[in-house]
């Protein structure tokens, strides 16, 4: 059973005229999208719950430092955290996103943990965020577009997924290592199939990953996503299988190598201004990988030139004068565009996206 549909904000719909309402309302939002600007299409979404909005946050040892850095990176008090967390950081988002050279961001959604039979996981997850809640605020502000979540191994999978589809998602998102997620399980086969005919892109992180608990530290090779690209899932591997730590495998060099075999494989450049991801840069700048990069900043993620200065891969002015920016959107963007990035990188995603 559905709920109406008004033409400002949409919830989840169901057949007949009210599914055909959704869909009109959805074409008439992504439609202002400007296809010949830049996008971010890896923005995470966070809350505590405030409001309504179905999001919870589980943070706990020392992932909570790390958390209040975020928030201070964004310009938000710690405060936040046990504060209307869900309401500052759209508002802090949407600020960003209004005094950057963006034209979009794909904000993301975050299902829990499941297990192989599709059971949620209870205590495992660190963060959620609702489908329908993503689904909402890009009805509501043209600024977003919707990525949903979805565990490919919950019993209601497939069904989801239309539903989402149907209510205007650009994208689905996961997290196989932290959501315990094996891509290349047969028994997942009908759901990549599914979204490789609704032609709905995959972004799947692939290499380490130290701000979420991590259940299956081997779902973060690329070669996991191997089924999906067979099924003809067009996927993005998110940080393109790069190192979050000293102590990670390093797996861009697999991503690099399967990116020959599959045509439908792209890799973005979300968190290469930290430390350790952005290493190997200057290959992503240059054939064969150049065509296959797409731009995401990772947000809230802090962002910082220091490592692309020290590494040669920008000047001192354009270190500097990035930092001087307090809009880490931008400031992602404009160090990338000073490392070489080319301005089809920033664009390409808009031809991938599942827009009307």
């Amino acid at each position: 059973m559905g709920v109406p549909v008004n033409q400002k904000q949409i919830i989840f719909v169901s057949g007949g005229k009210t599914f055909y309402a959704a869909v009109k309302l959805s074409m008439n939002q992504t439609s202002r999208i400007d296809p010949t600007k830049p996008i971010d299409m890896h923005v995470h979404i966070v809350g505590n719950g405030t409001g309504g909005t179905g999001c919870w946050l589980r943070v706990t040892g020392w992932h909570r430092p790390l958390a209040r850095l975020m928030l201070r990176q964004v310009g938000l008090p710690g405060s936040a955290m046990t504060g209307d967390l869900d309401g500052l950081v759209v508002a802090r988002l949407l600020e960003m996103m209004r005094t950057s050279s963006l034209g979009a961001a794909v904000i993301l959604a975050q299902d829990d943990v499941h297990d192989e039979n599709g059971k949620v996981m209870p205590g495992v997850g660190s963060f959620y965020v609702p489908n329908d809640y993503v689904l909402a605020l890009a009805k509501k502000h043209r600024e977003f577009l919707p990525a949903v979540s979805i565990h490919p191994a919950r019993p209601d999978a497939i069904e989801e997924l239309d539903r989402c589809v149907a209510a205007g998602a650009v994208m689905m998102k996961c997290l196989p290592n932290c959501q315990n997620i094996n891509c290349s399980d047969r028994r997942l086969t009908k759901f990549w199939e599914r979204m490789a005919e609704v032609k709905l892109p995959l972004l799947a992180h692939t290499g380490g990953e130290h701000t979420l608990p991590v259940v299956r530290p081997e779902f973060s090779d690329p070669r996991t996503l191997q089924l999906p690209l067979e099924c003809g899932v067009t996927v993005i591997a998110a940080h393109s299988g790069t190192k979050s730590g000293l102590t990670d495998p390093e797996y861009f060099h697999i991503f690099a190598e399967m990116t020959q075999r599959f045509p439908n494989l792209y890799g973005d450049t979300s968190a290469f201004n930290v430390p350790l991801r952005g290493r190997h840069v200057r290959k992503c700048l240059v054939e064969p990988l150049a065509s296959r990069m797409v731009h995401g900043s990772d947000f809230p993620v802090p962002v910082n030139g220091l490592w692309a200065w020290m590494r040669g891969f920008v000047s001192w002015k354009d270190y500097r004068q990035a930092q001087r920016n307090p809009n880490i959107l931008e400031r992602d963007y404009q160090l990338k565009v000073a490392m070489g990035f080319a301005p089809e990188s920033f664009t390409r995603i808009s031809k991938l996206l599942r827009l009307p």
